[in-house]
Parts: structure tokens; C-alpha cells; sequence
């Protein structure tokens, strides 16, 4: 399962490089293990170091975005349920 880097900072995939830097402060303070006394909290942590190496690096985040294009990895049933809706809209008459 590949990991959603924009959940893991609460952000959408339309944010700017300035909300990725906030969202990944708050967070990282948020989830630090010296901070936080949950189980998962180094895990969660982890995963927020990692969304934003990838997210602040403009190549990678790009790879990222067109990875996560390719793979439908938003919502594969949505995404094709959208698609044949459009289709028979367009082949059926009214």
C-alpha cells in the first residue's frame, strides 16, 4: 500500500509549497515521540518526514503527483464509476 503523503499533512493536492512547510511544522511537532506519548506516534512522525521531503522537492513531487495519477490511488471505484456515468450520458438520448 503506498502511503499518501497529502493525508499524511492534511493538506490537498493543490497546496502550495508555504501550506506543505506549515502543515509539516504543526505536524511534526504534533507527532514527535520526545512530544507525544502515543504508540504510533514515531510512525506518524516518520511518515510526516517523508511527505515532506517528497513534497517540498519539486521533481519529486511531481513524480509523486503523476504516480499517484497513473495509479488511481485518490479512489479507482469513484474515478471509473465517474468515467461510465459520463460515457452513458453521452451515448444515451433523454
Amino acid at each position: 500500500m503506498t502511503a499518501d503523503h497529502y493525508a499524511a499533512l492534511g493538506l490537498s493536492a493543490n497546496a502550495s509549497l508555504s501550506d506543505i512547510k506549515k502543515a509539516f511544522r504543526q505536524k511534526a511537532s504534533f507527532y514527535h515521540p520526545d512530544r507525544n506519548d502515543a504508540p504510533d506516534a514515531a510512525q506518524r512522525f516518520q511518515a510526516v518526514q517523508k511527505a515532506y521531503e517528497v513534497l517540498s522537492d519539486d521533481e519529486a513531487r511531481q513524480a509523486y503527483d503523476d504516480n499517484r495519477r497513473r495509479n488511481l490511488l485518490d479512489d479507482p471505484l469513484q474515478t471509473a464509476q465517474e468515467i461510465w456515468q459520463t460515457y452513458f450520458k453521452s451515448i444515451l438520448p433523454k
